[in-house]
């Protein structure tokens, strides 16, 4: 399946914006479909770290885990599911603009289907996403340019 890629410009330091991006506390924050995020340890997140997002679709509250299997700050990460029917794929990247006061966030997201997930992610959660993803970045922007985040 080819990956929904969008991207938006944030008047905050690339730095700001990875730390707050990568903070799985933050996800309910600013996604509209994550009721609850959770890092599985107490340590800073590094390759290997696993987070439990608790996510509404249509509905139902589904519980997945996601592995982290690139970090590198405050530049790129990458989180990869490794449970469930649907496994998603999710890439980011911050990218300094300008003087390095400003960011570009590009956030890309695919689907791994497993079981029933062969017909969950292109009826249910594939269009699901890409409704929801260009309203998350705009909550993200503003979540970050007024200093909430």
């Amino acid at each position: 399946m080819s990956a929904i890629k969008e991207s938006i410009d944030v008047a905050r330091r690339p730095e700001e914006v990875f730390s707050y991006l990568t903070d799985a506390s933050h996800l309910p924050e600013w996604q509209e479909s994550a009721v609850s995020a959770k890092a599985l340890d107490d340590a800073p997140m590094h390759v290997g770290s696993r987070v439990r997002v608790t996510r509404k679709v249509r509905g139902r509250e589904m519980a997945m885990t996601s592995e982290v299997t690139e970090f590198d700050p405050p530049r790129s990460w990458r989180l990869h599911g490794i449970d469930g029917p649907v496994r998603g794929d999710v890439r980011g990247t911050v990218e300094p603009l300008g003087d390095g006061e400003r960011s570009r966030v590009t956030l890309s997201l695919d689907f791994e289907p497993h079981g029933l997930g062969h017909v969950l992610v292109p009826l249910v959660v594939k269009p699901m996403a890409k409704k929801e993803m260009p309203k998350n970045e705009q909550t993200l922007k503003r979540l970050l340019e007024s200093g909430a985040a």
